[in-house]
C-alpha cells in the first residue's frame, strides 16, 4: 500500500480537493456552454440521480468490505489469545524442565504479539516481526524435543496446540494484509469525480454552485475517510486493540 492509502486524513483532504475542483470545472467550463431547460433538464436529472445512486452503492459496498476485514482482524486477535492461553495450560503435560521453558517463551511471544498490534512505526514493526519469527522457531524446538523423546498422545496434544499458536499468527498477518484493492478506490474516485462534474454542470445559479460544490465533496470525502479509517490497520483512530492479548498477558504475569 502506498503512503497515501495508509493515511486516512490525507485521503480526506485529497479527495475533498479533487471533488471540489471537479465541481468547479463542471460549473465554469461545461455549465457555461449551454443552459438546461425543459426536457433536457429532466433527462439530466435522471442521469445525475443514476450517477449518485451508483456512487452510493459503490461506497456502501466498499464500507461493507472494510468492516468485514476489520471484524476479521478482531476475530484473529481473539483466536491468537485463545491459542496462546490454551498452549500455556497444556505445557503442564510436558516434563517440568520443558514446561518452564515453553511457558517463558510463550510469555515473551505474547509480549511481541501485543507490540505487533500497538506499533505503527515501520522500522519497529520489522524488529517485532524478526523477534516473533525467532521466538516461533524456539517454541517449536521446545516442544519438538520432548515429543521426539516421548511420542505419546499427551505430548502430541501439546504439539498440536503449539501448531495452533504458530498458525494463528499467520492468519493474523494475512488479515492485516487484506485491504480494499486499489482498483476499488480508483473506481470510487472516478465515479465521485464524474458526479461532481455533473453537479457543477447542472447548477442553475451562483449561490447554488457555491453550496453544491461544498456539500457533495464534503459528504463523499467524509465517507471515504470513514472507509479508510476502518481499512487501515495501523493509522487513524479506528484500530484493532489487542484487548484479549492484554487480558491474557495480565493473567500470565500475575501467575
Amino acid at each position: 500500500m502506498s503512503t497515501v492509502m495508509d493515511n486516512p486524513f490525507l485521503i480526506f483532504v485529497f479527495s475533498f480537493s479533487v471533488m471540489w475542483l471537479s465541481a468547479r470545472i463542471g460549473a465554469s467550463t461545461f455549465g457555461s456552454q449551454r443552459k438546461l431547460e425543459g426536457d433536457t433538464r429532466e433527462d439530466f436529472g435522471v442521469i445525475l440521480a443514476a450517477a449518485l445512486t451508483l456512487l452510493g452503492l459503490i461506497i456502501g459496498f466498499s464500507f461493507s468490505m472494510a468492516v468485514n476485514r476489520y471484524d476479521q482482524r478482531k476475530n484473529y486477535e481473539e483466536a491468537e489469545a485463545n491459542a496462546i492461553g490454551t498452549e500455556y495450560v497444556r505445557a503442564d503435560l510436558l516434563p517440568a524442565k520443558d514446561t518452564a521453558k515453553v511457558r517463558a517463551l510463550l510469555t515473551n511471544y505474547l509480549d511481541q504479539r501485543i507490540l505487533f498490534y500497538k506499533t505503527h512505526d515501520g522500522q519497529t514493526l520489522q524488529q517485532i516481526n524478526a523477534r516473533t519469527a525467532q521466538l516461533q522457531t524456539e517454541l517449536w524446538s521446545a516442544v519438538q524435543a520432548p515429543a521426539a523423546a516421548q511420542p505419546t498422545t499427551v505430548v502430541a496434544l501439546v504439539v498440536s496446540g503449539m501448531n495452533d499458536v504458530l498458525n494463528s499468527q499467520g492468519y493474523t498477518q494475512a488479515a492485516w494484509w487484506n485491504r480494499i484493492p486499489l482498483a476499488v478506490w480508483g473506481l470510487m474516485a472516478a465515479i465521485a469525480i464524474c458526479c461532481n462534474l455533473l453537479v457543477g454542470y447542472g447548477a442553475r445559479h451562483a449561490e447554488a454552485e457555491r453550496i453544491l460544490m461544498l456539500v457533495l465533496p464534503l459528504v463523499v470525502s467524509i465517507s471515504l475517510l470513514l472507509i479508510a479509517e476502518i481499512d487501515t490497520p495501523r493509522s487513524g483512530v479506528i484500530r484493532v486493540q489487542p484487548q484479549n492479548l492484554l487480558s491474557l498477558a495480565q493473567s500470565l504475569h500475575a501467575r
